[in-house]
């Protein structure tokens, strides 16, 4: 379980992306039933560092207190390198089994370390063919939010890394913690993604125009009828230029988008409800409990019960 955080900070180091962590893992919010976190942001030494904006910061901790962390994150680096020390303490961090986390060009420190080969990974969209370029032994994967591979959770950039650690809150605390934290942080709790087992591969969240009045109503009716013709007549379009418009602004498919929003709404009602799942799979259009279970798993990985056994409130 996750419970020790740490950050690396170093000379060039991007002000925005250090922020995001600070405010992913670094703020106290048990008051609002959020597991306590042991967080701190290090660095090679005390001296003051140089950020990619220029103003200077100072680390309160040294690398030995990398040592002592869970998940160890790497905000973004102008230039994409780190010192011998800092690339060392990553690499000790893996080799115990500490879980890695970096945003943006972080993944170059990543790289750097060599704990990139033969994982999927990403970065922001304007570096990924450099990141390919300098580690080919790493699988880049280009236009998407972050790639959870394991030990190792790669981030776009900037913001993405907020969705990235987010993702990690979901896996060790479930569903109602990452919308917590979401919530304080005025972010949509779960941007969606496209692999089994939680989110490898994640894909742009909508941020339509067009069609937000109808994507706000999808969700505030999940168990009405939302096949391409329903959804195409409500939003006065014919089925293929619905169909179009849709995915030009959601990056999906209709029918993808929905499935995924109805998991979404179970998994908040398996942690927060004991309703049973034959309620629950009507509730989000599921349904009846077999056409549930059947989504559920192709999108996490685990059954509703396992899910429920696991992170029930």
């Amino acid at each position: 379980m996750l419970t020790n955080v740490a950050v690396i900070a170093f000379d060039g180091v991007a002000p925005f992306e250090l922020g995001i962590l600070c405010e992913a893992f670094g703020i106290d919010r048990t008051d609002d039933g959020v597991p306590a976190i042991d967080f701190a942001v290090c660095a090679e030494d005390d001296r003051p560092m140089r950020t990619s904006m220029g103003f200077t910061l100072q680390a309160a901790h040294g690398l030995d207190r990398v040592a002592e962390a869970d998940l160890v994150a790497i905000p973004a680096i102008k230039g994409g390198m780190a010192s011998d020390a800092v690339v060392d303490a990553i690499r000790a961090a893996a080799a115990r089994g500490a879980r890695l986390m970096s945003v943006c060009s972080g993944s170059f420190v990543l790289g750097q370390a060599g704990l990139l080969d033969g994982r999927e990974c990403t970065t922001h969209w304007m570096h990924t063919e450099r990141l390919q370029r300098e580690y080919p032994l790493a699988k880049v994967v280009p236009e998407v939010l972050y790639v959870d591979a394991g030990q190792v959770v790669t981030g776009a950039g900037s913001a993405a890394g907020l969705d990235a650690a987010l993702h990690i809150w979901r896996q060790e605390y479930g569903a109602a913690v990452a919308n917590t934290i979401a919530r304080r942080a005025v972010v949509p709790p779960y941007r969606d993604g496209g692999q089994a087992q939680y989110i490898a591969r994640a894909v742009p969240d909508c941020d339509a125009d067009t069609l937000r009045p109808l994507l706000t109503w999808i969700l505030e009716n999940l168990a009405e009828d939302h096949s391409v013709e329903a959804l195409a007549k409500r939003a006065l379009m014919s089925p293929r230029t619905f169909a179009r418009r849709f995915r030009d602004e959601t990056g999906t498919t209709p029918h993808h988008w929905v499935t995924r929003q109805r998991v979404n709404a179970a998994e908040e009602l398996l942690e927060r409800t004991e309703q049973p799942i034959e309620w629950i799979a009507g509730e989000v259009g599921f349904g009846n409990a077999a056409t549930l279970r059947h989504h559920f798993v192709r999108v996490r990985g685990v059954s509703p019960q396992s899910y429920r056994r696991q992170f029930a409130c």
